[in-house]
């Protein structure tokens, strides 16, 4: 059992390893272990230590020769030279070796059997080995016979690499050789790196397959009708996509193929910091079960959850099986895209609820990835909002050029004719402290209207700082509500809030300017104006 579990993996041990355990199993070596506890509704809570979140600054990717011409270098991904990186894995792969156990699980990444890759996560955690499996997708028993790997994570969260030799900014490492198909995860115990580090190879993987890999949510209606939903954190992606009129296909990673929408994961990695279970009935109830992993939670002496205390962070997360959610589509896939929904929480308070998008503003908007983060919610801000740019909504995650990812998106808007939407769940009537957060029920309506095709058939205006196109009229939407500029009491103020917005979007763009087709530079010039 020991050679064959972790076969592929480089790893030799003579020591125990327990491979595709279940849940149940899991918990009971995790509960033994003293890895973590029970919740009241048990639910397994584990605490991460000094990391609550991504390492974004300890994430590599290896400058295989084979790889190296097609990689964004840069912020996001920092070079590691291959003898570092084979230095580095020999001594996590010794490490492993020299465990009293270890836990395996093999996994798929990709409902769609044409794109999927096989995973194998090898690690001294049974709380970590239950994390990927809510998360991936679990073969049949069948399917494990003969299991040979993709892509292998070797994840020793207690192990420290050495950055004097190692090639690597900490004792903490992520690092990523898409020519070894290896992942190295040393010295952090949040399991959300182990999530990311597979999206990273689809985004990697796919595109040289015709695929368009997304960071979204996707939900579909009783017609077929596809939507998708690009969002950064806090835009209402996960809310508006859990729809009971319409079926989730998954919260957050999706591929786009000629045959349609995929999801890449099993299941769900909530924010729940101050969930509420009349806000998110669905999420709050997944999290209360067995089966679940919550991460950083805290929980009083009976188990007792209390989701609104953020002791150890505000990035309280909570991991479960896809079908604990219900009215979701358990295949995983879907038709072709009708629609493409683009979130931003607008904190200055000067984009409109909803507005139809051009093929080429559709572009424009997932390069540029905004929405604006709200002064006193994190450390650092002053008292003004903050406009954050993340590239195609998952800056992080993308290995390649963002442009590979927006034409892809381009031109299968264009082959499939899918309408395209730009949502503003931020502030209405002012800025933030000014103004209000848009009406939750304003946007339900707008983008039901949006998905049911009422809304595309109305009158549309254009507004004259973004050039997007407002709808004129919508039953049951107040006027003032549509037009941003209408809901500002003073309009003078309004003008020079939106002028400067478009400048830092203007700014922004600057770094793709160069790489967009003459079209796109149109709207980027229309929307500097």
């Amino acid at each position: 059992m020991t050679a064959t579990a972790l076969a592929g993996t480089g790893v030799t041990s003579g020591n125990p390893v327990h491979a595709n355990l279940t849940a149940p199993l899991l918990v009971q070596h995790a509960l033994a272990r003293g890895e973590g506890r029970l919740s009241a509704d048990g639910a397994f809570i584990a605490i991460t230590g000094v990391h609550t979140g991504r390492s974004v600054q300890d994430k590599f990717v290896v400058d295989d020769a084979e790889v190296t011409n097609e990689i964004w270098w840069g912020k996001v991904n920092k070079k590691m030279e291959p003898a570092k990186f084979q230095g580095l894995a020999a001594k996590v792969r010794g490490w492993l070796a020299e465990r009293p156990v270890l836990f395996t699980q093999d996994l798929y990444a990709g409902a769609d059997p044409a794109h999927r890759i096989r995973v194998r996560l090898v690690t001294t955690n049974a709380w970590h080995a239950m994390f990927a499996r809510n998360m991936f997708i679990r073969p049949p028993v069948e399917d494990l016979a003969g299991f040979t790997p993709d892509f292998t994570i070797l994840h020793a969260p207690e192990y420290e690499a050495d950055p004097a030799v190692d090639g690597c900014r900490t004792s903490t490492c992520i690092a990523l050789s898409f020519a070894q198909k290896t992942i190295l995860i040393a010295g952090t115990s949040y399991a959300g790196e182990i999530k990311k580090s597979i999206f990273t190879v689809m985004n990697w993987l796919l595109p040289a397959r015709g695929v368009l890999p997304m960071h979204c949510s996707a939900n579909v209606g009783k017609a077929g009708d596809v939507a998708l939903f690009f969002g950064l954190s806090g835009t209402g992606k996960t809310t508006l996509s859990s729809d009971p009129e319409r079926s989730l296909i998954g919260d957050d990673e999706h591929g786009w193929s000629d045959a349609g929408v995929f999801n890449f994961e099993g299941g769900c990695y909530a924010k729940v910091i101050k969930l509420s279970r009349e806000a998110e009935p669905q999420i709050w109830d997944a999290s209360h079960r067995f089966g679940a992993v919550l991460e950083n939670v805290v929980a009083d002496e009976r188990g007792i959850l209390d989701l609104e205390d953020n002791r150890y962070t505000e990035n309280t997360r909570s991991c479960y099986p896809i079908e604990f959610i219900p009215n979701v589509t358990i295949t995983g896939k879907a038709g072709l895209p009708k629609n493409v929904v683009m979130l931003t929480a607008d904190a200055f308070g000067v984009l409109p609820p909803i507005s139809k998008l051009s093929p080429a503003q559709a572009m424009y908007h997932f390069l540029s990835g905004y929405t604006a983060r709200v002064a006193g919610t994190e450390k650092g801000l002053g008292r003004e909002p903050q406009a954050t740019f993340s590239t195609c909504f998952g800056a992080p995650f993308l290995p390649r050029h963002p442009e590979v990812y927006g034409k892809m998106l381009n031109d299968l808007i264009a082959k499939h004719g899918a309408d395209c939407w730009l949502v503003n769940t931020g502030w209405t009537g002012g800025a933030y402290g000014t103004g209000q957060r848009m009406s939750i029920q304003h946007t339900r309506a707008l983008l039901r209207a949006a998905l049911d095709g009422s809304l595309a058939q109305v009158e549309f205006v254009q507004d004259p700082f973004f050039g997007l196109m407002i709808p004129k009229s919508v039953p049951g939407i107040p006027a003032n509500v549509l037009n941003p500029r209408d809901s500002w009491a003073d309009k003078a103020a309004y003008d020079a809030t939106a002028k400067n917005l478009v400048g830092l979007f203007e700014q922004n763009f600057e770094t793709f300017a160069g790489a967009v087709d003459e079209s796109v530079k149109k709207v980027a010039i229309k929307t500097a104006a």
